[in-house]
């Protein structure tokens, strides 16, 4: 297994930020073909926060961290060793979130004028969440003054088209060896929105009601899990996000498949650190991992 860290297409006259956006792990090493059709990302479990985003916020390091999927990296790490080429976010979501449109973007959140090809009308704008959040997950606003478009542009073009651009050559990398493509795009959920129908459930699978991956590939990772004693809910409360739609394409056997954990089960959602259970919980997600990497996925062809 061949790990790197991936910084493309900087413009020499933008200023970057300090560390690598994203990291991405082969399952082989290059000029070598995908050994399997898996791909993993995790969008959400940056927890690097820029010093010129921490100028400009209005929450201190913990309140600003509560909108992380945090260690959910972790959780899914063994994936390159068992054949599953991963991507992991190294910038924290709320600095600039990958799993959104590029130009999803708050008018309200800046001091010029946004482009007319800003999409700043979507519901995850106006939910404060959009591809720079205005918000973290309890509603506190995370900027103590207007942004400029300027630094959006900045964040986009130095982690967001990079990390898309490097997802996409993954996905192709698994296609042209195995003739489709599985990507899983890993979240963790609070454990109070993980509640259907008025009982709790462990895991949302999320394929956009079937139309981002075929139902091979959700049924199987559904019984997987439920075999384990976990609680498997599917389409709600998350049905997919943007990574999840914008790749899903089960006529061109690409499959996108969203799964998105109740952090009770493995983090203190107060301190944010990993409790007893997250040992257990990461051992499981390592046997659905191995079993996926080995199953006949004939079906897909």
């Amino acid at each position: 297994m061949l790990a790197m860290t991936a910084w493309e297409s900087i413009a020499a006259n933008r200023a970057a930020p300090k560390v690598p956006p994203f990291e991405v792990r082969r399952a082989a090493d290059p000029g070598l073909p995908a050994p399997t059709p898996l791909v993993f990302a995790s969008p959400h479990s940056g927890r690097l926060y820029p010093d010129d985003m921490m100028a400009a916020a209005a929450l201190d390091a913990i309140a600003i961290r509560r909108s992380e999927d945090a260690y959910v990296d972790e959780l899914v790490g063994a994936g390159p060793a068992l054949g599953a080429a991963m991507i992991c976010a190294n910038l924290a979501r709320a600095y600039i979130d990958v799993n959104r449109e590029a130009f999803e973007l708050d008018q309200t959140m800046f001091a010029d004028e946004l482009p007319d090809f800003a999409r700043s009308r979507t519901a995850r704008v106006a939910a404060g969440l959009g591809a720079i959040a205005r918000v973290v997950s309890e509603g506190q606003e995370i900027y103590a003054r207007k942004l400029t478009f300027a630094e959006a542009r900045t964040r986009i073009e130095t982690a967001h088209a990079p990390y898309h651009a490097a997802l996409s050559r993954l996905i192709g990398e698994a296609h042209s060896a195995h003739g489709y493509a599985i990507l899983i795009d890993w979240h963790s959920m609070p454990a109070a929105a993980a509640r259907v129908g008025g009982s709790a459930c462990d895991i949302v699978l999320g394929d956009r009601f079937g139309a981002a991956c075929a139902g091979l590939v959700t049924q199987r990772v559904e019984k997987e899990l439920e075999a384990m004693g976990y609680r498997v809910a599917r389409n709600a409360p998350y049905a997919g996000g943007y990574t999840t739609e914008h790749y899903g394409r089960p006529a061109r056997r690409t499959h996108a498949l969203q799964i998105e954990i109740n952090r009770g089960l493995y983090l203190d959602e107060t301190r944010l650190e990993p409790t007893e259970g997250f040992t257990r919980l990461q051992a499981d997600l390592e046997a659905l991992t191995r079993t996926l990497a080995a199953a006949d996925w004939s079906g897909l062809k």
